[in-house]
Order: structure tokens, then sequence, then C-alpha cells
């Protein structure tokens, strides 16, 4: 059996192939970022999950694409920790940037991930390359989902967020100013708690001032990343993929056309295209035999 899994920061997807003609399994699990958790850490998350233990025995061939995995050491290191607690499965890891390839094209295309982080691709219809390094939450992921956290914290304490919504944003949350701070520098993992505030500019996005940080925040994604690749843009198409993006792709959408790049395709969810590509393949697989 084929095990793809999809890891953000946030969350793990996980879908168990079958090589029969049997409906995939879905499976959830916390974020699996080798660059953010330490060894003991990513064990605790797989070696706790109850679905996987059900299945450990049955893999055959693990596909882990996640953010954190781009360098070699961070393949090895989550090689190494699913290929002991999989006794039998062959493990293949790389970087989320593959997964969003994968679910949105088999062509040359420029490919964006905005989800609990942002990056962003080129793929010439074999390998990727990247123009900028994926630096992280500290240093870059405009556009995503804890970089929108950040900037809704920081209108809250600066007294720049409108009294109206920081009602509302204050009753959500508990912004506590102490509470916060533990967040950011004592939590295992500050990015998701950053990107924990962001549905909140989605559910009130008829606000104007909603609205104009959207813009502000996918502007700045486009020209500091997108742009880096306007040259192969007149030749090729761009596609993203998150939950961040597709929920505010009308937002994307406006900032490319002022900027003359058409919008391509939006995939919430990568792992539920790549599924289906390889539900494809095991049927004709099946019709030729």
């Amino acid at each position: 059996m084929v095990l793809i899994a999809d890891s953000g920061s946030t969350k793990c997807d996980w879908i168990l192939c079958s090589p029969e003609n049997k409906a995939p399994i879905r499976l959830k699990t916390k974020g699996l970022n080798p660059a953010i958790l330490s060894k003991k850490q990513f064990e605790k998350i797989i070696f706790e999950s109850e679905s996987l233990a059900k299945i450990k025995e049955e893999v055959t061939d693990i596909k882990f694409f996640g953010a954190g995995c781009g360098t070699k050491r961070n393949q090895k290191k989550v090689n190494a920790i699913l290929g002991a607690y999989f006794p039998n499965a062959i493990v293949y890891s790389s970087e989320d940037t593959m997964a969003a390839v994968m679910a949105t094209t088999k062509t040359p295309a420029v490919v964006c991930i905005l989800g609990t982080g942002s990056n962003c691709c080129y793929f010439d219809g074999r390998n990727i390359h990247l123009k900028a390094p994926s630096m992280g939450y500290l240093l870059m992921d405009e556009g995503s989902g804890n970089y929108f956290g950040k900037e809704l914290l920081k209108a809250y304490y600066y007294d720049t967020m409108p009294a109206d919504l920081k009602a509302v944003f204050s009753e959500t949350f508990n912004l506590k100013e102490k509470s916060v701070i533990k967040g950011l520098y004592k939590s295992a993992r500050p990015n998701k708690y950053l990107a924990s505030f962001a549905p909140f500019l989605f559910q009130n996005e008829a606000h104007p001032f909603m609205k104009n940080m959207l813009e502000r925040g996918m502007e700045v994604f486009i020209d500091n990343h997108v742009l880096r690749y306007r040259e192969t843009l007149k030749n090729v198409p761009i596609h993203f993929v998150g939950s961040v993006a597709f929920y505010g792709q009308d937002y994307i959408k406006k900032a490319l056309k002022a900027r003359g790049v058409e919008a391509g395709v939006f995939v919430k969810s990568p792992i539920e295209n790549i599924i289906k590509d390889q539900i494809n393949i095991k049927q004709e697989a099946y019709q030729n035999t």
C-alpha cells in the first residue's frame, strides 16, 4: 500500500492508497515540519497517532511532501524516522513545493504556496527551481497565514485596527500580553500560533480594513516572489496551492492583473489532486492488464 503525506507546519494530511480499486483512506495528524520540530517532537506526533498505528505494517511505499523538507539533511531526518516506524516501507521525502507542482501541473509553470507559510518556484517539467530561498516565518512568508497573523496582532496592539473589529478580535482570541508572548516565544511552533489568527481575516473580509490588509499582503508576496519570474511568466502559467491562496484568490487575481499576469488554477489541498492522479494511474494500469 502507498501512503502519501502532504504536511505543512499546522497539519499533515495522509492518504492510504490500496492496490485494489478501493476508496483511499484519509488520515490526519499534526503538522510535521522537520525544520521546526526536533527528532523527538516529530517522533512523538507519529507514535501518538492511533490511525497510523493501525496501518504501519501494511504500508510498503511512503511519499512524504512537507514544509521544511527542502534540504538533504531534513529529508534524511524524515526518511529515518518514517522508515523506522513503518518497517516494510520504502520512504521518499521532498519539499512541499513538489506536492504543489504535482497537484497543479505536469508541464512547465510557476507554482506558489500560500498556507501557514508561503513559497514560490518554477517547475521546468522535471525539476523545481527557486529564485529565492525559503527563509521561514521570521524573514519571509509574505501573504501566508503567519504573515497575516502578525499583521493582525500588530494592528491590534498598535491600535490601528478599527474599534469595531478590535472588539470582535479581543472576544475571539486570548490577547492578554503574557499569553501572546508565550505563544510567540515559548510555543514549539510559533508560525502555527501566528497562523491561527488568519481565519479571522477571511471571516471579516467584508470590512474595508480587512480588504486592505489582504490586498497589501498579496501584493507584497507577488512583488517579492512572483515577479522574480516575470520573464518566465511570459511563456508559462502560474498556479496557487494552499488555504490562504484558495480563500484569497480574488485578491491574488486582482494584484496579478494589475501587473499584467493572469492567474491559473487554485487548489486548496494539493493531496486531493495528487490522489486523483494515483487513482487514474491505477485504473489505467488495471485496464491495460
